[in-house]
């Protein structure tokens, strides 16, 4: 028994440590921008004249793409599979690095910077979004579909921990390209070098997705339950749990056809409660430190070189943290992690806020931007994709997913594109905002989401179908 169960655990860590790649080019993929942004300025927008507004646009134009992977995702993934709905997003990882890297490919001049070229480097980098936007809808699902319940958060947050690992990973890749060399060099030739990075862990990705599996709940829904039921074994160590699991799997997906599933059967509040938590995350503000950190670093006071050495410094942060989220999301639940994080956040931001404004840097806004970024990984930034995950009923969850992951990007989208002319308004104070919306958001899950830990993914839609046949009879009344 033991045997058994030593080996079901060797083959599903293989399996999710190779879907977890989605998770390390999700992360590398959209903190690469941070390196080279300013020289993407200096070459793209400062030469052709263009504004605050044009710069923070094409900075975050990848989230343009990722809101479009969210919203084909769901389609995607019910249409094709999830192992292939990956696979494809691993091509568009390896076109875009190319392609954002060397923009005039085919069509334009090297060192000839037009409006024209402007718009092929943000194309490749839609390109890139679409595949971010597509794993980071499918490999969190395909991750709850094939684990255990008792280990199912755990192994969600492999994957998020390894969106850290791609962004400490970027981190030190740029600080090593950049290290020794001059500025011009950078604008030259660096930031080139630093997107054209990516290809490398993309391929690898691509090519490891051919040796995984489907799930067992895809495969289910496809009425393939002999195939489904081996990989259950395989992943269960036992051929009774895999049987019951199965059977709990179509009883699920037979009591309503499939085809003439509508995305509100188990009520509204479902829906609402994971694109809440998905947006949050992205209103907290993370993504303005990580797209813009060596700038924010340099305006307090540390040179070209410091400021990517304290970048690595943050991604390093991200990590030991994201670790610790992995350590408690089944023992403490999800709950717990989300409030305190939020708590901590909104603390951090606002300290940060208080002390850039009175023209305090150096170390300790450091220490209070390690702070939030701690708070955030501990929590948010782990615990937001195990509940979005496993929140949705099975019938639903492709669906609800891609709904859920595209207003995700949107509202990354919005928050990365609007920080540099906000900050152009506001200056520092722009981060009590950030700071406020954790206070928000630490409202919303104490007093409306419910605690997911600990129960298989059938168990919790059978507490949103009564939740919504309570709903039904009060209607009735």
């Amino acid at each position: 028994m033991k045997e058994n169960s030593k080996k079901s655990n060797r083959y599903i860590l293989t399996v999710v440590s190779t879907v977890a790649l989605a998770g390390l080019l999700f992360g590398y993929d959209t903190a690469v921008i941070s390196g080279a942004e300013q020289s993407i300025q200096r070459y793209l927008i400062d030469s052709l004249g263009l504004g605050s507004f044009a710069h923070g646009v094409t900075v975050s134009s990848a989230l343009i793409g990722c809101v479009i992977g969210g919203i084909i995702s769901g389609f995607l993934a019910n249409k094709i599979g999830r192992k292939h709905t990956l696979i494809l997003a691993a091509v568009l990882f390896f076109i875009s690095a190319l392609g954002s890297a060397y923009p005039e490919l085919l069509f334009f001049t090297r060192d000839n910077p037009t409006m024209g070229l402007l718009l092929m480097f943000n194309f490749y980098r839609v390109l890139g979004g679409i595949g971010v936007g597509m794993a980071s809808a499918i490999a969190p699902v395909y991750i709850s579909e094939i684990t255990p319940k008792q280990s199912r958060g755990k192994f969600v947050a492999l994957y998020t921990l390894s969106i850290g690992i791609g962004a400490l990973l970027v981190y030190i890749v740029n600080l090593l390209i950049a290290a020794g060399q001059s500025t011009a060099w950078i604008d030259d030739i660096g930031w080139r070098y630093m997107i054209a990075s990516e290809m490398i862990p993309a391929l690898l990705f691509l090519l490891l997705l051919f040796f995984v599996p489907e799930t067992p709940r895809y495969l289910a829904s496809k009425q393939e339950y002999t195939k489904a039921f081996s990989i259950l074994q395989q992943v269960n160590g036992s051929k009774q749990k895999a049987q019951n699991i199965l059977d709990d799997i179509k009883y699920s997906l037979n009591k309503q056809d499939m085809s003439k599933a509508h995305l509100f059967d188990y009520g509204k509040l479902v829906i609402f409660i994971g694109i809440a938590i998905a947006i949050f995350q992205q209103l907290i503000g993370i993504n303005v430190i990580l797209y813009y950190a060596p700038r924010i670093f340099e305006a307090m006071g540390a040179g070209p070189a410091a400021s990517m050495l304290q970048t690595v410094i943050v991604g390093i942060v991200n990590i030991i943290f994201m670790a610790l989220a992995i350590l408690f999301v089944d023992s403490l639940g999800r709950k717990p992690l989300l409030i305190g994080g939020a708590i901590g956040c909104a603390i951090s931001l606002f300290c940060v806020a208080t002390l850039a404004s009175m023209n305090i840097f150096g170390l300790t806004t450091l220490i209070f931007i390690l702070l939030y970024v701690a708070s955030f990984q501990m929590s948010w930034g782990v615990v937001t994709w195990v509940v979005v995950s496993e929140i949705f009923p099975n019938r639903i969850r492709g669906q609800a997913m891609s709904i859920a992951v595209a207003l995700h990007w949107l509202a990354n989208l919005t928050i990365s594109s609007t920080f540099p002319p906000l900050n152009d308004l506001l200056g520092p104070m722009t981060f009590a905002i950030y700071g406020l919306i954790s206070l928000v958001a630490m409202v919303f899950i104490w007093k409306i989401v419910p605690e997911t830990k600990g129960k298989t993914l059938e168990e919790l839609e059978e507490i949103w179908k009564k939740d919504c046949n309570e709903d039904n009879n009060k209607k009735a009344i």
